[in-house]
């Protein structure tokens, strides 16, 4: 969670937190929690200590402690010791220095602490590039005196640049600062090397210091390398804590070091243990060695999924859950006995958990750890579905762990399809060079994915499942398995493999027992909890269930893979590292890289609202030199291409001879549906592709956009009684070109509402008052398109798709509105009053006629759901969130405490009928 909006609650409207991260801090011998925000005013910045709650959510969780203005005398240094760096996923421990004191903070692993340092370096180069012009910090100045309860500050500081008390500080001792910063490349010889750094002086009393005259020469530099190792280290973890500036040159060997791998690389067997577990909300209730200690021999890593870890509202809404920490205890306590493991990193997303553990020997093997999340819920955010992911390189081999939960239900394989598709294109892991594209799932040596996947047994009712169970006859059972199936028709999983599968149906069992399911709903048994992987040299040792462990009503799954990892051979490394260095010399003074393009014109016909067109533009590298290329933003604007459009990669780097696919992707979504809607915008673009060192090419972009109702306002909606793609758009144009669109009449009397917000409610009103969990499963994406373009052309005469696709769809509407049914300006009012029925009741008078027509038709709509609630399952708090942030969308980015407000103010008009 962004704590940095508990922070901002408490600042002047003219200071920004632009990032906060939590840390410890030694106080009183004792280790306590801080918060740390870099607050910015008029190009100023300070780091502000806070203490602060659990989890800072609003204002009232912080209080302001000590100040850090960041000038020429401030720095950070990174002291982890080198036992701890050899350890990717220990903590950082770095040193602020600052006038006349220093204070030693530790941050959690992970890329948000790199992050935070990286603007914070950002802050501290600016004030380096102008010493002359010193910042004055004057606006810090009304903190000194501020008083108890003042703004959320509860306490008077001290003035600014004293020596601190309340921290456990250092006074300064000399100027010791270490500039030492780690190549990319290990070993001695640096890539594309061109500072010589500071001295370090050697001996345990000295380690990180530096000599005064190589920190000046720094500043002076404006380095961008702000944060520094303390020592030399084999692992490479201080490379991820610099983010240095990765150049051409860096990318050419980088290049040819992947071509030669085989040159300098060795394959060597590592066994991962994999498991996936559906617990069912449940806490744990037995121990986990049956199933995390089955292996005859301790494994080298440990990948443990759980699915359905918590099934509180609590912790799908708030992504909040004590269970966490108890299944983490669990684990750790169940891994096998006959080795010692290091927990490298935890990722959640509400009830998917993935942990990932190695053995303490290959810990500092482990680097370029990076987690992500992905909800496949409903509007595709929603985190009760979706996934959580790591990836990292161990020794030279890039491993990616998928976890994932699908959707649910028999007849729902089409939406697990999608769900799997949308994991793959959204999931995406930032790198260390923050030049390279962002990686995806596939781009990776090996690909690991388990979990609940859902997929169940089709055309078999449960007596003949049950009959073939019994013979164990799990060919012929397999055969009938959608995931089988869909892998077959290369729907999904294309070039995963799944091991043999030699055990009972994994679901469903009536918890605590081996029984099959014997409530009412009977549910057919099957095989919904999975281990596949992608890549070579793996071999499958193990893949079975653990029936032992009854708490849930899911079995464990575990497979133990034995995968070929490749090492390096140093001396091997470094004789091709020189001749590949020694080669790119000579080509970079002789040649001038050169590009042929495909083509270098674009058309998309026909772009339509939430639909993803592509075309693929292909690059050759006819040169003599490999070449480095990226689009270009092009003279005052802000980016190189239009949002509605990317390029992806949009840089990269192009060996000799060979090519490079690009896809140029157009998707409108409801940031830039509006201005397309109004022909305020078209679809046209020219790209500037610029080549490293050498030319370059422009590339145009053109097409038509289709007006959808998805992005058009409720007042120029209310103007047409005729679908929208059936007018002119000289009258779309003429209506939303004034800005006040009620000065614009088209029809003699406009509608009460939108036609597209009736047809949708009512086919829900009259279809779906009983359906279960109606708002909170996905629809189709299919059935999406159809009803859009049912809605935009008014063909067909009903609505087609599912209940769940058309609620969908009224949700993405309501969420597209460029003014929300709200409006913008009464927000804060809605917040002020959000305790008061009858002022809540008055601010919707406020709302234009016909915003107050569909705010009150929703809300009389969602009542009549409640009446239903037994079948439906629905309750006010679920609707109040979902519609609360649709309906009353906050201006500006909308912390905790406010959506708590929206929801509580629109749950009046769901407990009651106010009309």
């Amino acid at each position: 969670m962004d704590q940095s909006f508990a922070i901002q609650e408490i600042l002047p409207q003219d200071e920004n937190c632009v990032i906060a991260v939590q840390c410890l801090v030694f106080v009183d011998n004792v280790t306590e929690s801080r918060l740390l925000g870099l607050v910015e005013r008029t190009k100023e910045h300070a780091l502000f200590v806070f203490t602060h709650r659990r989890m800072a959510i609003t204002g009232e969780d912080v209080t302001l402690e000590d100040i850090f203005p960041i000038s020429n005398d401030f720095a950070v240094v990174e002291v982890s010791s080198a036992d701890e760096l050899s350890f990717v996923g220990a903590d950082t421990r770095v040193r602020l220095n600052f006038q006349d004191g220093e204070l030693e903070v530790r941050l959690p692993f992970g890329s948000h602490s790199r992050l935070f340092l990286s603007e914070v370096n950002r802050a501290w180069s600016d004030v380096c590039k102008s010493p002359k012009e010193a910042p004055k910090f004057e606006w810090l100045h009304k903190y000194r005196k501020a008083s108890k309860g003042q703004g959320g500050i509860k306490q008077t500081l001290v003035p600014l640049g004293t020596a601190h008390t309340k921290i456990s500080q250092h006074k300064k001792t000399g100027n010791s600062l270490n500039a030492v910063s780690r190549s990319p490349v290990e070993g001695n010889k640096r890539v594309n090397s061109g500072v010589e750094h500071p001295r370090v002086e050697s001996g345990p009393e000295s380690q990180g210091k530096v000599k005064r005259e190589g920190w000046d020469e720094l500043k002076r530099e404006g380095r961008d390398d702000l944060v520094r190792q303390s020592s030399h280290t084999a692992s490479n973890k201080a490379t991820m804590l610099a983010m240095p500036q990765f150049g051409l040159r860096d990318n050419l060997v980088r290049c040819e070091l992947l071509k030669n791998e085989d040159i300098y690389t060795y394959l060597e067997n590592f066994s991962f243990f994999l498991g996936t577990y559906n617990v069912n909300g449940q806490t744990p209730k037995e121990g986990l060695r049956p199933w995390l200690g089955s292996t005859s021999t301790p494994p080298d890593m440990y990948c443990v999924g759980f699915q359905e870890l918590d099934l509180s509202k609590e912790a799908f809404f708030f992504n909040d859950t004590p269970k966490e920490t108890e299944w983490m205890k669990a684990v750790s306590e169940g891994l096998h006995p006959g080795a010692k493991y290091a927990l490298v990193k935890l990722v959640r997303l509400v009830g998917i958990m993935l942990l990932f553990y190695v053995r303490n020997e290959h810990a500092k093997h482990i680097s370029e750890m990076e987690a992500e999340t992905v909800g496949t819920g409903i509007m595709g955010r929603m985190g009760n579905k979706g996934a959580v992911a790591i990836r990292f390189r161990f020794h030279n081999s890039d491993i990616c762990v998928v976890n994932s939960h699908l959707a649910a239900h028999i007849e729902e394989y089409e939406r697990r399809n999608q769900d799997y598709k949308d994991i793959c294109s959204r999931l995406l892991f930032r790198q260390h060079d923050p030049a390279l594209a962002p990686l995806a799932i596939m781009k990776h040596d090996v690909v690991l994915w388990l979990g609940d996947l859902n997929y169940r047994l089709s055309d078999l009712d449960v007596d003949n499942v049950k009959d073939l169970i019994a013979k164990k006859d799990f060919e012929t059972l397999h055969s009938y398995d959608q995931l089988k199936r869909q892998i077959d028709e290369k729907a999904v999983f294309v070039g995963f493999v799944e091991g043999e599968i030699g055990f009972l149906p994994t679901y469903k069992y009536d918890t605590g027992s081996d029984q099959w399911d014997t409530s009412e709903k009977c549910r057919v048994p099957a095989w919904c909890d999975r281990i596949l992987w992608r890549g070579k040299n793996v071999r499958q040792l193990h893949y079975q269930s653990h029936m032992a462990l009854k708490t849930s009503d899911h079995k464990p799954v575990s497979s133990l893979l034995e995968i070929g990892i490749k090492l390096v051979n140093e001396e091997s490394y470094k004789k091709t590292f020189e001749e590949i260095v020694r080669s790119l010399d000579k080509m970079e003074n002789e040649c001038i890289p050169s590009l042929t393009l495909s083509t270098r014109e674009f058309q998309f016909k026909d772009v339509k609202f939430m639909q993803h067109q592509a075309e693929t533009l292909t690059l050759h590298n006819d040169g003599q030199v490999p070449c480095q290329f990226e689009f270009i933003q092009k003279l005052d604007e802000p980016t190189y291409c239009k949002p509605w459009l990317t390029a992806n990669p949009a840089k990269g780097f192009i060996a000799q001879g060979g090519n490079m696919d690009i896809d140029l992707e157009v998707f409108v979504n409801r940031s830039t549906a509006t201005e397309l809607n109004a022909g305020r915008q078209q679809i046209e673009d020219i790209l500037v592709l610029h080549l490293e060192r050498g030319k370059d090419y422009f590339l145009s972009v053109s097409g038509n956009y289709l007006p959808s109702c998805f992005g058009s306002s409720i007042q120029t909606l209310c103007q047409l009684r005729d679908p929208i793609q059936e007018m002119p758009l000289e009258t779309l144009r003429e209506l939303t070109s004034s800005g006040d669109e009620t000065r614009t009449v088209i029809i003699d009397k406009p509608l009460d509402i939108p036609k597209e917000i009736w047809q949708m409610v009512d086919h829900l009103y009259r279809n779906a008052p009983k359906q279960g969990e109606l708002f909170q499963q996905p629809g189709l994406r299919s059935e999406f398109v159809e009803i859009r373009d049912c809605l935009d052309t008014g063909m067909p005469d009903s609505l087609p798709g599912s209940n769940h696709s058309v609620a969908e769809a009224l949700l993405l509407f309501l969420d597209a509105l460029p003014e929300p049914v709200v409006p913008f300006s009464l927000y804060q009012q809605c917040l002020e009053c959000c305790s008061n029925t009858s002022q809540c009741k008055k601010v919707v008078s406020l709302l234009p006629q016909c915003h107050k027509n569909v705010f009150n038709y929703i809300a009389a709509f969602l009542r009549e759901l409640l009446k239903h609630s037994t079948h439906n399952n629905l309750d006010v708090n679920i609707l109040a969130t979902i519609f609360a942030a649709l309906l009353l969308r906050s201006p500006t980015k909308q912390d905790l405490a406010e959506k708590r407000k929206t929801q509580e103010f629109f749950q009046h008009f769901l407990v009651q009928d106010l009309s």
